[in-house]
């Protein structure tokens, strides 16, 4: 096992790439999708079924673990590794973006941001040396620098000024990150749908020197198109031996077309999100399980999947224990999901590594293009 932290490129394909990242607690294969375990836990899913899905890291979230049930108390109980029973790596995110989303509830300065908690109202700051001090506690293999991130649309000028604050954050995240053997820490490229901005940033981070650089400020409401135009070219301003984070996406489309521009790690809540509303993706798309046409059907969400779910539900079971409120739906939709997401992970990882990429991605799309296909 390393005893540091490192990067590998193995193979590219166009500029989608596949290589492994190197940490004391395992290897990650790229492109990776990192399940979010927003409070210690994926919703829904025991760790062990989190790792048998295909996943080699997950997400924490460090502005909800500061608020409960603490960093302090973490580290006491020997870290959030231990405290959640997940022995592989964990990235955490900076606490940035949940802020941003409270909008009324905080002020921001150059120190920090100081909020008021949606818990219980209780006031705190969070400054880029808290939030290392923070992601220090919970034991992160991954950090991310402290930043903001503006919602989109904004004005070019908003987005300047807060690109720039989150650069001079960025140097502070790297001084009080200091030296961590076996930990890493990751920049993050601000600059909303700007080129200039974005290059600006980009530099300003190259001079800082990070272990890994995300791209953050996207899948904020500016669309698929605009963010597709940013990742056409904000990768190629990153350093090429170095991990590249696309911050909160998204979508298996959205994947796939981040994949085929650079991109080397993604995350979000969405494959557990859509499990616990009844949504279900496939090769085929979305099924919606609460619809009544599945009440009947005996055959499982995707023929071809070997999740749990797959190998020993039907749809109509599957109608049934969502329509009756049943635990056991989230359960199995989240853990099909998670293994969707994961295959296809892999199939794009494989797909990089024989030079068959294009090919790949327009039977995606072909298969996609089918849609959920109604029993005989």
């Amino acid at each position: 096992m390393p005893t540091s932290f490192g990067f590998t490129l193995h193979a590219t394909d166009g500029k989608a790439r596949t290589g492994v990242i190197s940490t004391p607690r395992g290897e990650i294969r790229t492109p990776a999708f990192m399940p979010v375990g927003t409070v210690a836990t994926v919703k829904a899913m025991l760790p062990e079924s989190v790792r048998a899905t295909g996943a080699d890291i997950l997400l924490g979230n460090t502005y909800h673990l500061m608020l409960r049930p603490t960093a302090e108390r973490i580290a006491r109980l020997g870290g959030l590794h231990r405290f959640m029973n997940w022995e592989r790596p964990i990235l955490t995110d900076s606490g940035g973006f949940q802020v941003m989303s409270l909008a009324a509830l905080r002020k921001l300065t150059e120190d920090g941001v100081t909020f008021a908690s949606h818990i219980d109202g209780s006031r705190h700051m969070l400054s880029p040396e808290r939030s290392m001090e923070i992601q220090k506690l919970l034991g992160s293999d991954i950090v991310m620098s402290f930043d903001e991130c503006p919602a989109l649309p904004a004005s070019e000028f908003d987005v300047a000024r807060s690109m720039r604050l989150s650069m001079r954050w960025a140097q502070r995240s790297r001084d009080a990150f200091g030296d961590r053997p076996g930990h890493a820490l990751f920049g993050i490229c601000q600059g909303g749908v700007t080129r200039e901005l974005r290059e600006e940033s980009a530099e300003k981070l190259k001079e800082i020197g990070f272990d890994g650089y995300a791209i953050g400020g996207l899948a904020v409401g500016e669309g698929q198109e605009a963010m597709f135009r940013v990742l056409d070219y904000a990768p190629g301003f990153l350093p090429a031996d170095k991990p590249r984070y696309l911050m909160g996406v998204g979508k298996p489309d959205d994947i796939v077309g981040a994949v085929q521009r650079g991109i080397d790690m993604m995350d979000c809540v969405l494959p557990s999100r859509s499990g616990r509303t009844g949504q279900a993706w496939t090769r085929r798309g979305q099924i919606n399980i609460k619809n009544a046409r599945h009440q009947d059907d005996p055959r499982p969400l995707d023929e071809s999947c070997r999740c749990p779910a797959c190998r020993g539900y039907s749809r109509a079971y599957l109608h049934h224990v969502f329509k009756a409120g049943e635990i056991i739906s989230s359960m199995l939709l989240t853990w099909h999901n998670l293994h969707y997401f994961q295959e296809l992970m892999q199939g794009l990882r494989d797909a990089i590594s024989e030079g068959r990429l294009d090919a790949f991605v327009a039977e995606f799309h072909a298969r996609r293009a089918e849609g959920d296909i109604e029993p005989l």
